[in-house]
């Protein structure tokens, strides 16, 4: 039999590729994202796809690659991927929801100190040769109020750091969210935008965020406030935020993502947020820092490895979550519509071709089934096309061993 293959896009981390080869997978990895006719004709005979932010994986994408069996997203979003469209394929999605958070804290932290002393600005007068000594329009961040809108991993990380240099935290967030240390919630964005010095947005890729942050979001802000976006291009309105700085209302702002990115590293950058005064512009690497893409390489790559090898699910975002400890003869994984009754039936033909169920467990979510089954021998060709053409089946698996 061919070994099977895995392709990592967009400069994932070394580390995944040499896990997933030390598991058997023939690993090719690319730097650049592909546009979806060329991931399309990329994945023919691949059952592992490892990505980032760039690449679009669509229904389409999914409907022509009917070997996936995964997809790593290598990074936190997965607004990138068609969920709905990979569960009802069969196909497991898993993210890194937490291994970059310290990375985004820090450097939201390192620019909202570099905003506050205006850094860049005396960095590029003395790079042009100007000698600027002048604590005019420099300070302090200790004392200052600190806006929060999104109160996740990464806000409430962020909302403990600050509070720790010193500054007040006030955070907005959809769901009610419990307080660390004395940081305040708001009641309203409103409220938070009238009483924050600072406001930094860690929003997530739903829908609903898009146009977040407009015009009448920089208006509410105290004027000479700073504005950071570490989370979403697609969340703020440029021309607004650009108009609001050039008037002196916004005082600085620090902007990693934005609505349209270059594919590749080296292609041209163009946003009309480009040479404004005392603002930072990173190209989308808020996790990027060496440990966090080595973490987030490790993480992701042992998901899919799991998966693969015993049918793990555990952190799945968009299959039912199941995880069946031990060790038998032989073991499969059924994907089913979530009907009453596919696993009596599934159990009835595994005893009708006499073998026993060793361990079993089942998990759902909405309208999917997802069970992993060890069995006391492998089982015979028959009964894996009987568990194939049942009607409710969706994908069936024979793992590659029973995980002990």
């Amino acid at each position: 039999m061919d070994r099977p293959r895995a392709l990592l896009l967009e400069n994932i981390d070394p580390v995944a590729a040499d896990l997933l080869r030390s598991a058997g997978y023939e690993t090719e990895s690319l730097r650049g994202a592909l546009d979806e006719a060329d991931l399309v004709a990329a994945l023919d005979g691949v059952d592992l796809l490892g990505i980032r932010s760039k690449t679009l994986v669509t229904a389409e994408v999914l409907r022509r690659s009917p070997g996936l069996a995964a997809v790593g997203a290598f990074c936190i979003g997965t607004n990138q991927i068609d969920l709905a469209a990979a569960a009802a394929a069969g196909v497991a999605v898993f993210n890194a929801p937490y291994s970059n958070t310290r990375s985004v804290v820090e450097m939201a932290i390192a620019e909202i100190i570099c905003l506050a002393r205006r850094l860049v600005d005396r960095d590029r007068a003395l790079h042009a040769g100007t000698w600027d000594k002048s604590a005019a329009g420099s300070h302090e961040i200790r004392g200052r109020t600190l806006g929060i809108v999104g109160y996740g991993n990464i806000g409430s990380q962020l909302s403990v750091l600050a509070e720790a240099l010193g500054m007040r935290v006030l955070f907005y967030d959809l769901e009610d969210k419990l307080a660390l240390g004395n940081a305040q919630a708001c009641g309203s964005l409103e409220e938070l935008l009238e009483r924050s010095e600072t406001v930094t947005l860690h929003v997530d890729g739903r829908a609903g965020n898009a146009g977040l942050f407009g015009r009448e979001q920089f208006a509410r802000m105290p004027r000479r406030s700073l504005f950071l976006n570490l989370s979403r291009g697609f969340v703020v309105d440029h021309e607004a935020l650009r108009d609001h700085v050039l008037s002196g209302h916004v005082a600085g702002a620090a902007v990693d993502v934005f609505p349209d990115e270059p594919r590749e590293q080296g292609d041209e950058f163009a946003s009309v947020l480009r040479g404004l005064p005392n603002v930072i512009l990173t190209p989308h690497v808020g996790g990027s820092t060496q440990e966090a893409q080595h973490d987030i390489g490790r993480f992701v790559a042992g998901k899919l490895v799991d998966f693969t090898s015993s049918g793990t699910t555990t952190l799945s975002v968009n299959l039912p979550t199941v995880a069946l400890h031990g060790s038998s003869a032989a073991r499969f994984a059924l994907l089913h519509r979530n009907v009453p009754g596919v696993l009596a039936r599934a159990d009835a033909l595994v005893g009708e071709h006499g073998l026993n169920v060793d361990g079993q467990v089942l998990a759902t979510r909405g309208e999917l089934g997802y069970a992993v089954t060890d069995v006391s021998a492998t089982p015979p060709p028959e009964l894996l096309a009987a568990l194939g053409e049942l009607p409710e089946t969706v994908r069936l698996t024979l793992l590659p061993c029973s995980a002990g």
